[in-house]
């Protein structure tokens, strides 16, 4: 099979489902990053990594959702909860524009009384204090509880918020597009179909997103192909997608975690990340995830598919709260870029190159 798979590779013919889930259970690693890294250069002959500098946002840690994998959200009355004020919020975009930001990723839980009008209000806020600055806002669950709290259709919400200024959608919510995995790890979160919904929705109104995967908690080889298979199909009707971004599941400090007690590790990641390069024909860009792996790991991944290196991430409490903690400097995600062969490139969210070091 795999010599079939080479010969598809080299005349830029899909592979199915079946040999994806060959490719995720070969034992030979650098025969499979050979192949992710042909499909990688053959995109980007170049030899250009990109990366953007912005900072995660959270506007609040209050959280109905209550996933099992999750240890960042609160319950309005726990200790610690909060909703971020627009002082604090200004004095972190005052930041990472200090920086060199050209963008914020703003998330948050899915709040039991927040309306259509708080975001509004927020995005507003921030597009008359930092007109230049992109907003790149609300996963798709997030967009699905708006619309049910303010009574609402997702594509209102959607328009509304984007008048308001908001620039993209990120792909998180989107875990295991299976909705029997989601049952087990996040069961009153969107389902596979919404999910889909909201980003089709947001690409016919204009608004590019990403699209991710959490692997690594309850899932198998299959269920990672029924993940990459939606969104392939979900690009080829809409080519709304800028990028991919595969990460593993974090289970410390989780409810998860006492069921899913080992990490994936990097070989699995690379695994995994190196078949969506393969499998994902239609999407241009494949992110590395040093916030998950490290920056190690995450320079080998230029090899096996990645083009590029995510985000500075001034600010990420998601991850850190699961007990993940690296920390990229600037200088050092441009030497781990250099060292890998690459030239860095700094990049706006929508992948315009904006920089080279």
């Amino acid at each position: 099979m795999l010599a079939r798979i080479k010969e598809k590779i080299i005349n830029n013919e899909r592979i199915s489902d079946e040999e994806a889930i060959y490719l995720l259970e070969i034992e030979n690693l650098l025969e499979l990053g050979i192949l992710a890294n042909f499909v990688r250069n053959k995109l980007h002959p170049d030899k250009a990594v990109t990366f953007v500098i912005d900072r995660n946002i959270n506007y609040t840690n209050i959280c109905i959702c209550k996933c099992k994998f999750c240890a960042f959200y609160k319950e309005k009355e726990d200790k610690g909860s909060y909703i971020l004020s627009k002082e604090e919020l200004k004095r972190k975009i005052e930041e990472t524009i200090e920086l060199g930001g050209t963008a914020i990723l703003i998330q948050g839980g899915l709040h039991p009384d927040l309306k259509i009008e708080f975001f509004e209000e927020m995005l507003l806020f921030i597009k008359k204090h930092f007109p230049e600055i992109h907003i790149h806002g609300f996963s798709a669950p997030e967009i699905l509880h708006i619309a049910i709290n303010s009574n609402i259709s997702v594509k209102e919400t959607i328009l509304r918020l984007k008048k308001a200024g908001l620039g993209s959608i990120p792909g998180g919510g989107a875990e295991i597009l299976v909705d029997r995995v989601r049952e087990k790890i996040a069961p009153l979160k969107a389902k596979t179909k919404e999910w889909l919904n909201v980003h089709k929705t947001a690409h016919k109104l204009g608004l590019r997103t990403t699209a991710t995967m959490m692997f690594g908690s309850v899932d198998t080889d299959e269920d990672i192909v029924s993940h990459l298979k939606v969104i392939r199909k979900l690009q080829d009707e809409t080519g709304g997608f800028t990028a991919f971004i595969p990460w593993s599941y974090q289970p410390d400090f989780t409810e998860l975690g006492r069921e899913v007690k080992e990490k994936a590790s990097g070989i699995r990641y690379l695994k995994v990340l190196a078949v969506s390069r393969i499998y994902l024909d239609n999407i241009e860009n494949i992110q590395a995830s040093w916030v998950t792996q490290g920056g190690k790991i995450a320079q080998v991944a230029l090899k096996f598919g990645a083009n590029d290196f995510g985000s500075l991430m001034i600010e990420e409490n998601v991850v850190a709260a699961a007990g993940v903690k690296y920390r990229l400097p600037l200088s050092e995600i441009i030497r781990l870029i250099k060292d890998a062969g690459y030239k860095p490139v700094q990049r706006t969210t929508l992948y315009e190159k904006i920089k080279e070091f």
